[in-house]
């Protein structure tokens, strides 16, 4: 019964979260000026956040080992800290987007068909792991250990190809930053 009451909460906030990130992300990406507040070079970002997207989808992997064998506490904690990798990752992205200009993608051939797939899905799944990662996250917390298990039978997946791609849309661009 306690969930039920905590859900009625907690469904509307992850909701509305889910809904604002993604639409903040896309106003930002079309601001008409950039304001650099902190002084930041764009050639900063860039590697830093594909450094964590590296370590989220090891994180992921670690996290997903550990649940395999059936240490719980390792895979909470590898899980736990790939959502505040994404988190930082995700102030530091909208920083980005606030304080630089985006950087065209200059490659051509099949290599531009390439990128321009792996972009398109990173940033479409990009908006849909949102809400995946915190309702699985919220499910395990409230320890509602069936309903996690089936969320996060998307989530990881979703959230591993995110990370993952996250790198490789890096090392596409790496030659135009």
């Amino acid at each position: 019964m306690e969930h039920k009451r905590l859900d009625r909460v907690m469904v509307p906030v992850i909701l509305a979260v889910s809904v604002v990130v993604p639409v903040l992300v896309l106003v930002l990406m079309y601001l008409p000026e950039r304001y650099n507040f902190f002084g930041i070079e764009m050639a900063n970002f860039p590697l830093f956040h594909a450094v964590l997207n590296f370590f989220t989808a090891i994180l992921l992997i670690a996290g997903y080992f550990f649940m395999k064998v059936k240490e719980l506490v390792w895979h909470r904690n590898m899980m736990i800290s790939a959502f505040l990798l994404s988190a930082v990752f995700l102030v530091s992205y909208v920083i980005s987007k606030v304080s630089n200009e985006p950087v065209p993608y200059g490659g051509e051939g099949a290599l531009r068909y390439v990128y321009f797939f792996i972009l398109i899905t990173h940033i479409l799944l990009s908006g849909i792991i949102v809400p995946l990662v915190l309702f699985t996250m919220y499910r395990g917390f409230t320890g509602e250990v069936e309903k996690h298990r089936k969320i996060a039978r998307y989530t990881f997946p979703v959230w591993l190809y995110v990370a993952v791609t996250g790198v490789l849309v890096y090392v596409f661009m790496a030659p135009y930053y």
